[in-house]
């Protein structure tokens, strides 16, 4: 994963973990990013909500799965994705097992990394989640592949297999309809058909699974 170029507009980012030293590092090794500038720091996922109440405006959430007795990363997730306009969700955690990994996935994260991800890779993690692209560290996509591999390849359709690579692009319903001609109301047909074959129930979990099948590439 190569840096992303200078953009001229730092990327802004809520840092949210249990650990106080842990978020120092984080905070240091964003301080060094290129275009990202860290905004705000939570030590649970209750306290990242109030932060973004307040009217601290990320346009990425760094977000760990387990956080003591405080709000845990999926359901922090959950919360912030249902939001009216949410800042993306990245996880970025030491956890890897199929179980944390669809769960934050089904929860509405656009990405997943794990904290021993090089700097670059975090960086150019955090700017594609802000342009609403899927992001996942290679081994997660690898576990995602091989239960994927286990259930069989899901069979899309041309129609279905291009709009999939919209989603991954983070272009919305309108935007879809536009590029493609055709109505939005067709498109949420092919979103529900979409949803179906890959067994999932949103937006980022159909293309972090069509990701992992290899029926579309990362944007």
């Amino acid at each position: 994963m190569s840096p992303a170029p200078h953009t001229g507009r730092a990327v802004h980012v809520l840092l949210v973990d249990d650990h106080p030293v842990v978020r120092r590092g984080l905070r240091a090794m964003v301080d060094d990013l290129p275009d990202v500038e860290a905004v705000g720091e939570a030590a649970d996922g209750a306290e990242a909500l109030r932060l973004l109440a307040d009217g601290v405006c990320p346009d990425v959430v760094l977000m760990d799965l387990q956080m003591g007795t405080g709000m845990h990363g999926v359901e922090a997730t959950r919360r912030i994705t249902a939001l009216p306009s949410p800042p993306a969700v990245l996880i970025l955690t030491t956890y890897s097992t199929d179980a944390d990994i669809l769960a934050a996935v089904e929860a509405g994260a656009t990405g997943y990394l794990l904290k021993d991800a090089p700097p670059e890779d975090v960086a150019a993690a955090v700017h594609a989640a802000a342009r609403g692209e899927t992001v996942l560290a290679p081994p997660v996509a690898a576990r995602l592949l091989g239960r994927v591999r286990a259930g069989g390849r899901p069979a899309l359709s041309p129609r279905e297999t291009e709009i999939l690579g919209l989603l991954a692009e983070g272009l919305a319903n309108r935007q879809i309809s536009r590029r493609l001609f055709i109505s939005e109301a067709t498109v949420k047909t092919h979103l529900v058909h979409i949803y179906g074959k890959l067994g999932v129930d949103s937006r980022t979990a159909a293309v972090t699974a069509g990701l992992a099948a290899g029926l579309i590439r990362p944007a």
